[in-house]
């Protein structure tokens, strides 16, 4: 099954540093090899001659080279915060929580406009309406409907959809917590099983903003997105808790160990941040002692890094989306943290795209 071969993007690049140079001077073209480690190209299709040369590379077998089995993998949004800290999984169930106003929609429609970009289609089961929630509800889809390539209302329709897709392409899927609650959801997942589709992803949103009063509103999640009405509140989109968002990515050998090094230590200043900012906030900057001064800046200045113009947003917002690579992202990320970027004030990181070009 093509479906179940990954390529080990941890072990190419942990022995080949400078992979899109060496690729490139081994006659690969980077974006193969970029399309490779995102899934965007399935290794089942990759041409022998680019495995074999990315193993030669790697110094490794073409078996150490393949992952066999169903081993979790992320989807490359060029989202930052997401990327980092967050993951959304291939394959897995992504949850949005939050209340009204946080933008769990757009944010919804700016995953399907990115992930159309790597080859994927989108599909948007509508939520069935009530008469006295369906204004509000058709509205807050306004921005998803543009971005999705097809429209189901129904069970039937979501499964027919995706299995004329499935064999062809990756498809995401955007639904209503509603199909986890009537079961149509876990229907949907055992009617795919044996017709040999791509891995289906799916993003849940709760568009009667229910969740974030239930410990555990979806179910078992892969990708766990909660914002913040502190970040929304600031107007620091998305408004994505950094601290409360989690992802399996996160669990077991899935990520590369600078990913996994740069998100630990992203967390650990962020949370830090977090707790000298209700002092500050409370008494001020110069009530904090001198030695965590230093913390509460570079943790104010990620903070702002992390906000993202979003390509759906760019009518209302007039500021052009950004794309941050996750190699970016993590570069930027590090250059916070480690101070050298110290002499911009947070201000000048907001809605900022890749520092590295700074």
């Amino acid at each position: 099954m093509n479906d179940e071969l990954h390529l080990n993007v941890s072990l190419l690049r942990r022995r080949v540093p400078n992979l899109t140079t060496a690729a490139r001077a081994a006659g690969i073209r980077p974006a193969t090899v970029s399309n490779l480690c995102t899934g965007k190209i399935p290794v089942g299709r990759a041409e022998v001659r680019t495995l074999a040369i990315l193993a030669s590379l790697a110094n490794c077998s073409i078996d150490e080279l393949i992952i066999r089995g169903s081993g979790a993998a992320m989807i490359e949004t060029g989202v930052k915060v997401l990327d980092l800290l967050a993951p959304v999984v291939r394959g897995g169930t992504v949850g949005l929580v939050a209340r009204h106003g946080m933008g769990q929609l757009v944010l919804l429609a700016e995953l399907f406009h990115r992930v159309k970009q790597r080859g994927y289609k989108t599909i948007l089961w509508e939520p069935q309406y009530d008469a006295e929630d369906k204004y509000d509800i058709k509205k807050g889809m306004e921005d998803v409907l543009p971005q999705a390539d097809f429209i189901c209302k129904s069970l039937d329709e979501a499964s027919e959809q995706i299995i004329s897709l499935g064999s062809e392409c990756d498809v995401f899927l955007g639904a209503d917590r509603e199909i986890v609650i009537s079961g149509e959801l876990l229907a949907l997942r055992e009617r795919l099983q044996e017709t040999g589709v791509r891995p289906l992803t799916v993003a849940l949103v709760d568009t009667r903003f229910n969740a974030p009063d239930e410990e555990v509103p979806y179910g078992p999640l892969d990708t766990l997105l909660r914002f913040d009405f502190d970040l929304a509140s600031r107007k620091f989109f998305p408004a994505v808790d950094p601290l409360a968002s989690t992802s399996t990515v996160l669990e077991g050998a899935q990520l590369e160990a600078t990913h996994l090094m740069i998100q630990q230590r992203a967390k650990k200043l962020l949370r830090r941040y977090r707790e000298l900012r209700f002092l500050v906030d409370k008494q001020g900057v110069e009530k904090i002692p001198e030695t965590d001064v230093q913390t509460y800046c570079r943790g104010e200045r990620l903070e702002a890094f992390l906000t993202q113009s979003f390509y759906t947003a760019e009518p209302y917002r007039k500021k052009p989306g950004e794309w941050l690579t996750l190699q970016e992202t993590l570069d930027s990320v590090r250059r916070i943290m480690d101070g050298v970027v110290d002499d911009l004030e947070p201000d000048q990181l907001m809605y900022t795209g890749n520092l590295m070009k700074n």
